[in-house]
């Protein structure tokens, strides 16, 4: 039964580890793009379920104890919620986490180069024209790709 209980490292060791994890990852989920998180597919699904096996043994450095996995949770929520505490006060942090909306097409124009490094596709596009009752790209004011993946559609105002 102690065994259940018995790390095999030092505390600061899962600390240790569960930050450098979380650091990676976040750093991978920002370069990834904001379509890899913003539109879940299957195939995300699968993804995250693949990333979280790969890391596990890098967290757990082989540990099966409930001391080293209570550890590590507390760890992995506690520096969520300072990832969380720091960006709601500041810009420069909330930039850098979450990135910054982009202009996917202004005025009834398309940036098609825009939709291709953002991994938009054009029904992507199409489909939030849609979303927003919008037929025709020249009845759009303002596209944004918000920094959680969606699109946001402005319509020009109609006289």
């Amino acid at each position: 039964m102690n065994e259940l209980f018995q790390l095999s490292a030092p505390w600061w060791v899962f600390v240790l580890r569960a930050t450098a994890i979380y650091a990676l990852v976040m750093v991978l989920v920002r370069v990834s793009g904001k379509r890899a998180v913003g539109q879940f597919t299957p195939f995300d699904l699968v993804l995250l379920i693949l990333i979280g096996n790969a890391v596990q043994n890098g967290i757990n450095g082989g540990d099966n104890s409930l001391t080293g996995a209570a550890i590590m949770a507390t760890t992995l929520i506690a520096l969520n919620y300072a990832v969380a505490f720091v960006t709601a006060r500041s810009r420069r942090a909330e930039r850098l986490v979450e990135g910054e909306p982009v202009v996917l097409a202004r005025d009834g124009k398309v940036f098609d180069h825009v939709l291709r490094r953002e991994l938009v596709s054009q029904s992507d596009f199409r489909e939030a024209l849609r979303m927003n009752s919008i037929e025709d790209v020249a009845e759009v004011e303002l596209a944004l790709l918000e920094t959680n993946g969606h699109i946001s559609v402005v319509p020009r105002k109609r006289d």
